[in-house]
């Protein structure tokens, strides 16, 4: 059986602040890694791994237009007791943090320079998995949150549209191995975002968005 590095997973973070990139866009605030966990020093591939074998993942059904289907991903939602987080007809509770979400969560706090309390984390198992277009921007979530995006496995596109302004260019990241996107400010209120379904052959990827819960 694989086992992980002892410093790793059982020792206090190591992994010095990674400096983000800026992406200037109208209404919105973007901070951009393309290569966060591989300049931390720390291995992706192992990361996927042990997520892909410890999350709990569940396929879940939500509501659109008033028509109850399944997610086209399998989904996990883990945080700090009390940490409910409800979306299009799904009430979730969390489960109590594995020792590898609290070691990603810290990285990505310190990157962000944001606290949080919790993490959704989607599992898209091939190109015919993806996200419609939506913003992150549900009650509980307050007035400006800041949304940590994490990737590991196969890139996926991420493309971002204004809401008021469609004259506004899109704006699209590859949103790969080790990657992290930090969305803050008014981006939620201006923006919605989607990772589009394709018929290419792809391989798996995960996917975490850490989150505070007020």
């Amino acid at each position: 059986m694989y086992q992980p590095s002892l410093r790793l997973w059982n020792q206090a973070p190591t992994i010095a602040p990674c400096q983000l990139e800026a992406i200037a866009i109208p209404d919105g605030e973007l901070l951009w890694g393309e290569h966060f966990w591989q300049e931390a020093g720390e291995d992706a591939d192992e990361v996927f791994r042990r997520l892909h074998d410890q999350v709990a993942w569940r396929q879940d059904y939500i509501t659109i237009y008033g028509r109850r289907q399944p997610q086209p991903r399998l989904t996990a939602w883990y945080g700090d007791p009390g940490a409910t987080y409800c979306y299009s007809g799904l009430i979730l509770k969390p489960r109590p943090w594995l020792p590898i979400l609290q070691h990603l969560k810290s990285q990505v706090e310190s990157a962000a320079q944001t606290r949080f309390n919790s993490v959704l984390l989607n599992l898209y198992r091939t190109g015919q998995d993806g996200m419609g277009w939506h913003s992150d921007n549900e009650s509980e979530l307050g007035r400006n949150p800041v949304i940590a995006s994490l990737s590991f496995g196969a890139t996926r596109r991420f493309v971002m549209r204004h809401c008021q302004r469609r004259d506004e260019a899109k704006v699209e990241l590859p949103l790969n191995h080790g990657s992290l996107l930090v969305m803050k400010g008014k981006t939620q209120h201006h923006w919605q975002h989607q990772v589009p379904k394709t018929v290419k052959p792809v391989g798996p990827r995960i996917n975490l968005t850490f989150r505070l819960i007020r």
